[in-house]
This record gives C-alpha cells, sequence and structure tokens, in this order.
C-alpha cells in the first residue's frame, strides 16, 4: 500500500482524529492536455479542489503528488475529507480508500518524499527592519532560497523527520534532483525546485508521525510537494 489545520485542534492531533483517504487517479497525456489544458502543478491543483464540491474559503485539507508514468500522468492524493470523483474524470481512473488505522502500526517503512526544500537568508535588496529590542527583523529581511546541494539536503530533511515523528536510516537516503517546476495563475507566477528523498525510516512519535503524514512535509504543499509516500517494512521474524 502507498500512501497532507483543523479549527480549534493542534496540528499535533490532527492524524490522530482524521480517518484519511488514499485517492489514484490516472490521467492520460493526452487527455490532460488537450481536453484538461493542464499546464504545470497550479492547474492540477484546481483540478483535484473540483473532487471536494463547493468548499470556497475553506482551507485545503488534501496533499498531492504527482508523477509520469509511461503513456499517462498518475496524481496520488492524501485527503482528511472523502473524495468524490470529479466530472472531468473517467470512473475507470479514479480510485479511493481510507487507510486503515493498522497501517500505522509498523515501526519502519521505506518511503519516497518529493520536496521543496527551502531556507532563508538575507535579502540585501531589501531595506532593513528592525525589532523593538534592537535586533534585525529576519522574517521580513529575507528571502527564501533553494536547497540544492546534498550535504545542505540532508541536514534539512533530518529536521524535518525529527520534527515529524520519525528519523531516517541514513545509509538508506537518496536525493534525486527532479528539476525545477515553473506555476502560473492570476497575478502571480514562481519556480520550485523539486528533489525526491528516498530511503527507510523509523517511527519515533507514531502521534506526530501520522499528523505528518496528514499535514506534509516542507513547502509548497498545494503545488504537489509533501507527501509521503510510505510501505510498511517487516522484521525476518515479523508475521504478515
Amino acid at each position: 500500500m502507498s500512501i497532507g489545520a483543523l479549527d480549534g485542534i493542534s496540528p499535533s492531533s490532527i492524524g490522530e482524529l482524521c480517518q484519511l483517504h488514499l485517492t489514484e487517479i490516472l490521467v492520460s497525456y493526452e487527455d490532460a492536455v488537450r481536453l484538461l489544458k493542464i499546464r504545470d502543478t497550479y492547474d492540477w491543483h484546481q483540478h483535484i479542489w473540483l473532487a471536494f464540491g463547493e468548499r470556497d474559503g475553506q482551507p485545503r485539507d488534501f496533499l498531492i503528488r504527482i508523477d509520469r508514468k509511461e503513456e499517462a500522468y498518475r496524481v496520488m492524493m492524501i485527503s482528511r475529507s472523502l473524495p468524490s470523483k470529479p466530472a472531468w474524470c473517467p470512473t475507470s481512473s479514479f480510485k479511493t480508500k481510507p487507510i486503515p488505522d493498522d497501517f500505522f502500526a509498523h515501526q519502519r517503512y521505506r518511503f519516497s518524499l518529493l520536496a521543496n526544500p527551502t531556507k532563508k537568508i538575507i535579502n540585501p535588496d531589501k531595506p532593513k527592519v528592525i525589532r523593538p529590542d534592537g535586533r534585525l527583523d529576519r522574517n521580513k529581511n529575507s528571502k527564501r532560497v533553494p536547497i540544492t546541494k546534498r550535504e545542505d539536503l540532508l541536514p534539512w530533511f533530518e529536521r524535518k523527520a525529527s520534527e515529524g515523528g520519525f528519523k531516517v536510516d541514513s545509509k538508506t537516503i537518496r536525493t534525486i534532483p527532479r528539476g525545477r517546476e515553473f506555476f502560473f495563475k492570476p497575478g502571480q507566477h514562481g519556480v520550485h525546485t523539486a528533489v525526491e528523498f528516498q530511503g527507510d525510516l523509523s517511527v519515533t512519535d507514531p502521534k506526530k508521525f501520522r499528523s505528518t503524514v496528514a499535514m506534509g512535509v516542507g513547502s509548497a504543499k498545494a503545488f504537489g510537494f509533501g507527501l509521503l509516500v510510505l510501505a510498511p517494512l517487516f522484521m525476518p521474524n515479523s508475521k504478515i
């Protein structure tokens, strides 16, 4: 099995309280381009919203990941709300099911994560903003830049893992550059730098880990980043 805040509920408890749903959608290249007019991940995001009906003004409660598979796109989604097949999607191309609670009972998993790793640096082009205590306000004087070097990517991911209730096996982890992904939306355009992390992980805090699966890892989650794809790793003497 493969497999991203609610008002009044802390993020750490979201995964524990909510049923999570796993959905897979297959769309041929021809249909994506000719019928759906898909240009980028923002277009995918807009089309996926249609699986949740009229939700104007409500926060997003799903994660997506788009992979190219032979002659089709595969859209994987984890959501806290139950999705319905959108009108643009053929019935045979839409599959959804709840993720059973016992899926999260394992100690170790093999994972794949498509992420947009970034860090903040001081932007010399911005006028300096000083806080009342006399220190530089880094939030207002900085900008985000992509992290691309493996020696910087590993500490970034290890920190996210620690915050998310798991740790990664450094001997198994791979970092695979996936290039830059441009997006266009009304009044705005930009670019994300995609990196895929693969390897094995161990759960250190089950509640935090499940919340991380529901909420995602890193930034740009609305653009196809942050979804942990997981497969349990069974110990040699364990029973399946």
